[in-house]
């Protein structure tokens, strides 16, 4: 067993566990590994009912988890499917029926088989859309999804470990054939990646150790963005001044803004950079829009969001007394 991986998952002890295992190498060794580590886990797989080997790769991942003593749940996603975006359309479909039986079973964690080679696939995609530090950090070890926290103890475990480890211990396991279909994305970056340390030297391990760099720079910064949205919250609105914004330097004002957009919005994920530097570029003068389910309005120098529909008049939904406070901050 890796020791990276023993070393992550015993900052949990005595937690009860969903595994979520698909049935190839990376999620079979993960669910081996939790059982040698006496972790108290239940398996969840999904049939996202794609291609055809899938009901049978279902069927061995419960045959494996009653060999192991695991409980087991296999969730369908049947219907139509969407002919562009399949791949998030899965991931979201896969996370909400995971997500859903933690919370109605009272299961706080959700571990997945992420690992090395993926994410150094991740920091290429990332790259290819012209990402800064949050998107060049690549996936987190620790995560979020609908309240349910997100475990990812193989990010430093290369792929090739955790198959030796089945091949060595004559564990079964599948490959999906969607792996290999250059289709899509990142296929492509895994057939071609090679190409990186063939011409200029530049190894994989190089490569994690520096998105691992990358990804503390990352939690510094959202620290701090943390720090300055409480600071302008209250009562599931902000309001700040111009200068306070402005003032930011221009990668922290982004992601003040769209994380300010994010929590009163609600979204999953924050607007995108566009979006967001549009809006920015409007609050240079008086304006109001609306923008990730907010609405957002500038009025003499003053800036307040409030979800959308709600008012947006600063005297009327805070009181004079309140509005002279906060100009003279």
């Amino acid at each position: 067993m890796n020791k990276n991986f023993a070393d992550f998952m015993g900052k949990y002890d005595h937690q009860k566990m969903a595994v979520a295992v698909s049935g190839g190498v990376d999620s079979i060794a993960l669910l081996h590994w939790m059982v040698e580590l006496k972790i108290d886990v239940v398996c969840l797989h999904v049939n996202h009912c794609l291609r055809a080997a899938a009901d049978i790769e279902a069927e061995y991942v419960k045959t494996t988890c009653e060999k192991l003593g695991i409980e087991c749940h296999i969730f369908k996603w049947c219907g139509e499917k969407p002919e562009t975006g399949l791949e998030d359309a899965a991931r979201v479909a896969r996370y909400k029926f995971m997500t859903d039986f933690c919370h109605e079973n009272n299961i706080k964690y959700i571990v997945t088989a992420h690992q090395a080679d993926d994410q150094i696939e991740t920091f290429w995609m990332n790259l290819a859309r012209g990402s800064g530090v949050y998107g060049l950090g690549a996936m987190r070890g620790v995560g979020e999804n609908d309240g349910i926290t997100i475990l990812r103890p193989l990010l430093n475990v290369f792929r090739t470990e955790l198959k030796k480890y089945c091949d060595d211990n004559n564990i079964k396991y599948f490959s999906d054939e969607m792996n290999y279909d250059p289709h899509y994305t990142r296929v492509k970056i895994r057939q071609n990646r090679h190409m990186v340390q063939d011409a200029l030297g530049v190894s994989d391990d190089r490569l994690l150790l520096a998105i691992q760099n990358l990804g503390r720079v990352r939690e510094s910064l959202e620290k701090n963005v943390e720090y300055l949205v409480n600071r302008v919250m209250k009562n599931g609105f902000a309001l700040f001044n111009e200068t306070f914004l402005f003032d930011l330097s221009p990668d922290i004002r982004l992601k003040f803004f769209g994380s300010i957009i994010q929590k009163i919005g609600g979204d999953r994920y924050q607007s995108r950079l566009n979006s967001l530097t549009v809006a920015l570029d409007k609050l240079q003068n008086d304006c109001k829009f609306t923008l990730g389910h907010c609405t957002v309005r500038r009025f003499r120098g003053q800036i307040i969001v409030v979800p959308e529909g709600q008012k947006t008049s600063f005297r009327k939904r805070h009181g004079k007394k309140y509005f002279k406070k906060f100009e003279k901050k």
